[in-house]
């Protein structure tokens, strides 16, 4: 006679361990990994802080991609936890055959944790793809799950699909920023493919915003990539910016940089500034919340003659991949509110020489900008010569 559901579930406890709600209180968090094998629809009622949603349906598929391959040195102790501990022991007993020795399952699963006055919260959402995609996001302490939500639910405003564009769109979609807006007014040429990593072959002739948003999507589809084929001038980059939580400044020419600068200050958005010349790049982060503007540091533009573009003077083609990885950093460290932003700091970096040097500077009291809070600075588009163009 075949075995009922029972019977499997008194043989499985007999095989696994299991722990009491005290036990799993007492485990380090730091050397456990929890996982919720119930359904969805139980999940979305409240869950055990912490816990991974692999539904016993798909554990075998999932778990690799949750907990690491099978034999894998090191690892976590697994806990697994259902309503009432059945399914739960049955998934353990899974486990054990899969390879994944002394997996263990919550005696009498959520409804016991709860009873005993564990807490538990709402799920955050990340499903189960989710939680394989970042999982070394989550391996962190200073992300897990909490950041990867926050990176999802933030907005960042790249601005050019070009060389510096290209590292950072790609970096910040592939880390599971949720909205990457992109503004580029131009199109694909031959010559952009030895540094702006966005585009390729097929792409030479269309328009940038509409290659970069084809790649991203390609990297990952839970980014949302708004495109804005749109020239940046005075009349257009407040209603840009704004609605972003950041602004990555991937432009290579002076005009647009103090423009930027002073919508910054005026709508109160960071900018993540990047910048290259031949085999030199420079990174900072401009938040007018905390720290020195753009001006601070460059009260005026200057002289064409003394700043030619990479058009005019090249630029070695992995340069821009360093300072866009750079700027990716920055702003995923200002989003996650960790580490040391580089506010009131300029990164120096030389290809030639292999060094990083790291220059100081505070807010200017006579900066042009941010000097006088109360007289905001008025929007001046630049001509090419960077002088204010007539009105």
């Amino acid at each position: 006679m075949p075995a009922s559901y029972f019977d499997l579930v008194i043989a499985a406890r007999r095989q696994i361990r299991e722990v009491s709600v005290a036990e799993l209180a007492s485990l380090d968090p730091e050397r456990t990994t929890l996982v919720d094998v119930r359904e969805s629809v139980e999940w979305e009622q409240g869950k055990i802080p912490g816990a991974f949603h692999v539904p016993r349906g798909v554990l075998e598929g999932a778990m690799p991609r949750v907990v690491g391959p099978p034999g894998m040195p090191g690892g976590n102790t697994i806990v697994l936890y259902c309503a009432s501990g059945a399914r739960s022991a049955l998934a353990a007993q899974t486990l054990e055959i899969m390879g994944y020795p002394g997996a263990c399952s919550l005696a009498g699963g959520f409804q016991a944790w709860k009873a005993a006055g564990g807490s538990w919260n709402l799920p955050l959402g990340l499903s189960v793809a989710q939680q394989g995609r970042y999982d070394r996001h989550l391996r962190l302490p200073e992300v897990g799950v909490k950041g990867q939500e926050q990176l999802l639910d933030a907005r960042v405003l790249v601005l050019g699909a070009g060389g510096l564009g290209s590292p950072a769109a790609l970096y910040l979609a592939a880390a599971g920023v949720g909205t990457i807006g992109i503004v580029d007014h131009d199109r694909v040429d031959l010559t952009n493919l030895q540094r702006q990593i966005l585009h390729n072959v097929g792409s030479v002739g269309q328009k940038k915003v509409l290659s970069a948003r084809e790649t991203i999507r390609g990297l990952n589809p839970d980014v949302s990539v708004p495109t804005h084929d749109v020239r940046l001038d005075a009349s257009t980059v407040l209603g840009l910016i704004e609605g972003y939580d950041l602004v990555v400044d991937g432009t290579d020419n002076f005009p647009t940089r103090y423009l930027l600068n002073d919508a910054s200050v005026r709508a109160g958005v960071p900018v993540v500034h990047g910048a290259i010349f031949r085999f030199e790049g420079q990174v900072s982060l401009f938040d007018p919340a905390s720290g020195p503007c753009y001006r601070c540091l460059f009260p005026a533009p200057p002289s064409p003659d003394l700043a030619p573009n990479c058009d005019e003077a090249g630029v070695l083609g992995v340069l821009p991949g360093v300072i866009g990885t750079l700027q990716a950093t920055e702003a995923l460290k200002w989003l996650l509110g960790v580490g040391e932003p580089l506010v009131g700091r300029v990164l120096l970096y030389d290809a030639l020489s292999q060094k990083f040097q790291t220059l100081s500077f505070g807010k200017a009291p006579a900066c042009p900008a941010c000097g006088d809070p109360d007289n905001p600075p008025a929007l001046v588009d630049y001509d090419e010569t960077c002088l204010a163009a007539a009105r």
